[in-house]
């Protein structure tokens, strides 16, 4: 099979670690993706709650409960595809600790961010000082030979495929790479998904995969309509996962699609339609 298929714990709240891994076997996947809860978050100098739930590994012990994580997924035959922290560069000494603990897992990568844009400060300065901060990055995942991640991401410095390849051109692929994420560009940052793909090249680590829409709220003030994205399920949102996988399929990645559906449902139902409906492009679309 040219790819291989993983949940990330973000998407199931409401389960346990051992609960998480044992659905997603029973379902069909091939891997799992850890959320990590950061004590210093993307967005502020503070814990992050976004999506807090259990499945996720504390920060405090996620060394400690390394290699538990890694029998837990072993027992279950699921490979571990990385660490979704929601750290920033700055916060080296937690980056260390995560990337210890993804060295413990056999965990290949960890997600450590870049800047978010606000226009408060001027994008060139935030990427000169983002550049000189991941620097250290880079250093901390060659001593530990894990992959650092930085995401395609809206309202960020890297929110298209070709800001995000400008960034992580100044690094090894080997040390630095890109989590491609394309309901992230239908908010902000669309490219070509063939463009793109080629672009990144040796730094594409892994796909995130979910889907989102436009929808319009009238203002009745002034006539107008103002327009905002939402999540929606895989099949009724703007990403043509059809499209997507084609191309993925044309530059020949075999790697990862990690599902982190945040659509309004139940956790198992969206995770056993998610892999059924990418499954099902793979088999109809791309093998005939």
């Amino acid at each position: 099979m040219a790819f291989r298929y993983a949940g990330f714990t973000v998407m199931m709240p409401e389960f346990r670690p051992e609960e998480a891994v044992s659905l997603l076997k029973e379902l069909g996947y091939d891997g799992v993706e850890w959320r990590v809860d950061a004590i210093a978050g993307l967005f502020a100098e503070k814990a992050d709650p976004t999506h807090a739930g259990k499945p996720s590994m504390d920060m405090e012990s996620v060394v400690k409960n390394a290699e538990w994580i890694r029998a837990l997924c072993e027992d279950n035959e699921l490979e571990i595809v990385g660490l979704g922290t929601y750290l920033s560069y700055k916060f080296l000494d937690d980056v260390k600790k995560c990337m210890e603990a993804a060295k413990l897992m056999d965990a290949p990568s960890i997600r450590v961010s870049t800047p978010k844009y606000t226009g408060l400060v001027n994008y060139n300065d935030l990427y000169e000082e983002a550049v000189d901060g991941y620097a250290k990055v880079e250093s901390l995942a060659k001593q530990y030979g894990v992959r650092a991640t930085i995401e395609v991401h809206p309202s960020n410095i890297c929110s298209s495929a070709s800001l995000a390849y400008r960034f992580v051109s100044n690094f090894d692929p080997d040390y630095v790479g890109v989590v491609y994420d394309p309901a992230n560009m239908v908010c902000e940052g669309y490219e070509s998904w063939q463009l793109g793909l080629e672009l990144l090249g040796p730094y594409l680590s892994h796909v995130h995969v979910k889907n989102t829409a436009w929808v319009a709220d009238d203002d009745h003030a002034t006539q107008e309509k103002r327009w905002r994205n939402v999540a929606t399920p895989m099949k009724e949102g703007l990403v043509p996962w059809w499209l997507v996988m084609s191309v993925l399929d044309k530059i020949g990645y075999k790697g990862w699609l990690s599902l982190e559906d945040f659509s309004p449902g139940d956790t198992k139902t969206k995770l056993a339609e998610g892999i059924s409906y990418m499954k099902s492009i793979e088999r109809d679309r791309l093998r005939k």
